[in-house]
């Protein structure tokens, strides 16, 4: 473990679990990726990275603006995946 590392923190190369629902979410409320993106002025290529899991960490803003614009919780946008 190095210096900066706790013992609660992930091995750096430690892959995690979590998942996103965005495109479900978008689905449900019938809104495409292109009027999030205008309504929280987040980035389409942000937003892709959300949508397609491909997000190693996510910004309490972006998290903010993506929940206001869809009126939902991170609750609903996040779920934890099972273990292998």
């Amino acid at each position: 473990m190095s210096e900066t590392q706790t013992p609660s923190d992930p091995a750096p190369d430690s892959e995690h679990r979590v998942v996103c629902h965005l495109d479900r979410v978008l689905l449900q409320r019938g809104m495409t990726l292109t009027e999030l993106s205008r309504l929280t002025g987040i980035t389409m290529a942000n937003l892709s990275i959300l949508k397609t899991n491909k997000a190693k960490a996510v910004r309490f803003t972006t998290l903010t603006a993506v929940c206001d614009a869809l009126e939902t919780t991170p609750g609903e946008l996040f779920s934890i995946g099972s273990r292998n």
